[in-house]
């Protein structure tokens, strides 16, 4: 149940070798100010050097610098991610090639209804998160839930007391 081929495998090395080639893109001055995160932003402003591109300063990121076309879409164990919002779209997955990333959107349920036709299939699953003992305690809940009636669904209407107002101040009245 790998997709660790010779090509995928090839590629992933491909792309390692050129990205330890490439420069570690910084955004401009945040070796200067504390408060300003190390993590790229493009350059902007009239006089900023790194978008002027003047010898010595950081490298600007460039299309040029992109991977390899063949290690595109992959994920380091060499499977093809494929992003998953519900079971039905786990089982359409080609489990050989492709790897699961369920959604961040998903509830527990419906990911514990993808965890399981993705172990029956033999699917990688690259964020399972679930638990397996909040996977069983919730397994036990859905099936442990009765089914409603229609009689029991409508809500039973309860007679309320309404709370008596209250008066609002007049301006003139200051005691």
């Amino acid at each position: 149940m790998t997709a660790d081929t010779p090509r995928n495998r090839k590629a992933i090395n491909l792309r390692k070798k050129v990205k330890k080639n490439n420069p570690n893109f910084r955004r401009h001055e945040s070796w200067r100010y504390k408060r300003l995160k190390t993590s790229w932003r493009k350059p902007r402003g009239l006089d900023n050097k790194m978008k002027a591109q003047v010898k010595g300063w950081p490298k600007q990121v460039k299309i040029g610098y992109g991977g390899p076309r063949i290690a595109r879409g992959l994920h380091p164990s060499g499977y093809e991610e494929v992003l998953v919002h519900n079971p039905d779209e786990a089982a359409r997955v080609n489990a050989e090639t492709q790897a699961i990333r369920i959604a961040h959107t998903v509830g527990t349920r419906k990911r514990i209804l993808i965890t399981s036709i993705a172990r029956e299939k033999e699917i990688h699953i690259l964020n399972p998160l679930v638990r397996e003992v909040e996977e069983e305690r919730i397994e036990e809940e859905i099936s442990e839930e009765p089914l409603l009636d229609a009689e029991e669904t409508e809500p039973e209407k309860e007679k309320t007391l309404k709370k008596p107002r209250r008066q609002k101040k007049s301006k003139g009245s200051e005691s």
